[in-house]
């Protein structure tokens, strides 16, 4: 069973299931969140949607990479988990089940590509109070914070 975190799924909606994978980006004492503007801003871990006939590692690399500049390393599955939400950007009522990766940002190429991100570090205690959504916060918690 997938833990779920935020709100329950609403009777009678129909939603569409969106796999994605998501890093936490420990380095030096700190680590590397992403910042989106819009639809609302929010902080959040860096990643995003799974691409039909892509893998989640690819999938990982290359939003990754479009929300930070960073290129990354030695990515490790540390679960998965589901929420229910809607997202405006492409009018849609979501079942996201995002993978949790732990993965090491190795080198910074340029800004974010992603147009509204911004990469920013913080300290792990700053990263889990500002995470955007329950399900970054837990896991953020359970493996920054110990």
């Amino acid at each position: 069973m997938i833990r779920r975190f935020g709100e329950s799924a609403q009777f009678g909606r129909r939603y569409t299931r969106r796999p994605g994978a998501y890093a936490i980006l420990p380095r030096g004492g700190n680590v590397l969140l992403t910042h989106q503007d819009n639809p609302t801003p929010e902080v959040q871990l860096p990643g995003g949607g799974i691409d039909p006939g892509e893998s989640p590692i690819s999938a990982l690399h290359r939003e990754v990479f479009e929300e930070t500049g960073w290129r990354i390393a030695s990515p490790r599955k540390l679960g998965v988990f589901r929420r229910f939400t809607y997202m405006p950007e492409y009018d849609l009522w979501a079942e996201k089940l995002c993978h949790i990766y732990l993965a090491h940002p190795v080198r910074r190429l340029g800004p974010p590509s992603e147009p509204g991100h911004q990469a920013i570090w913080t300290t792990p205690i700053k990263a889990v109070r500002s995470l955007g959504n329950p399900g970054d916060r837990a896991f953020a918690r359970r493996y920054l914070l110990g």
